[in-house]
């Protein structure tokens, strides 16, 4: 068994929050880079140009990209031979470590704290952006494998789900995709990231479309059938002319990326999670 401290893990956490909300990942700005090439329109082409340009801003002056810093989603990979090792009291189990990690990361990053502690009645601000939402994945091996993600409010207000018929044909499942991106418009600060979800049981289809989205956005998925679908609603996202903050022009996406899971036979879940164009999150390995 391998152990790992407590405060490597607090500690990683805190670097990936600051360096997550301060610095777009190489693909999405490469992503914006060829976009803002390709472009038709002279007004989309210079949004996506000042999108290019707030990146790097944000790198030099270190500051957020986006003053929504988001709501701290969490992707963990534990290996079978990983132990945490506890630090003291509240601080005992990777969840303390990692909701540690947010919140010091937050306070020494001024980044904006975005979470209430009641979701109805009193909605206090917990002033740390903790809890983050943590999902955890045990894998073979003695490595802790963490993904930071903070996901604005805005984009994923435009997100769906849908228990779709187990017997709907391809077109009707792109019909439903588009039609999502197409209502997300420019509340949801185009040109999006969409990460598809399809399979698996009501929340696990929510989870595949978020998990799809901290996938590299170059990197097809590996099943030709569903490589060849995200191309398709790539190319029909881009047709509806919504363009970058909803002002027109070819790039309303700048990809698509599905996952997939097994289903039950009576069932179709899908789910569409959107991001917008800050889309933000860094790894690292303990």
């Amino acid at each position: 068994m391998r152990t790992i401290a407590f405060e490597d893990v607090s500690r990683t956490v805190a670097s990936l929050c600051v360096t997550a909300c301060h610095e777009l990942p190489p693909d999405v700005l490469h992503a914006l880079e060829r976009a803002a090439a390709r472009e038709s329109n002279p007004r989309a082409a210079g949004i996506l140009r000042q999108l290019i340009e707030n990146a790097r801003i944000a790198v030099e002056d270190r500051i957020p990209l986006c003053q929504d810093t988001g709501l701290t989603v969490v992707f963990v990979e534990q290996g079978a031979e990983v132990l945490i090792a506890p630090a003291g009291p509240g601080r005992q189990t990777l969840v303390d470590a990692i909701n540690e990690g947010v919140r010091t990361g937050y306070e020494a990053g001024y980044l904006r704290k975005s979470i209430v502690a009641d979701p109805l009645h009193t909605r206090t601000n917990t002033d740390t952006n903790t809890p983050a939402i943590i999902h955890l994945e045990l894998v073979p091996g003695d490595r802790l494998a963490l993904v930071v993600y903070p996901k604005g409010g805005g984009c994923e207000n435009k997100s769906q789900f849908r228990m779709l018929r187990p017997t709907v044909d391809r077109r009707e499942v792109i019909d439903w995709v588009v039609g999502v991106a197409r209502e997300a418009s420019a509340d949801a600060c185009p040109p999006f990231v969409v990460g598809v979800g399809l399979g698996g049981n009501f929340e696990h289809s929510c989870l595949l479309s978020k998990k799809a989205l901290v996938r590299p956005l170059d990197r097809a998925n590996a099943d030709p059938f569903y490589a060849q679908l995200e191309r398709d609603l790539l190319q029909e996202i881009n047709s509806l002319g919504v363009g970058p903050q909803g002002l027109g022009g070819d790039t309303t996406a700048l990809a698509v990326l599905v996952e997939t899971a097994p289903c039950h036979i009576a069932s179709l879940p899908a789910a569409v999670n959107i991001e917008c164009h800050s889309h933000r999150h860094r790894a690292a390995i303990l």
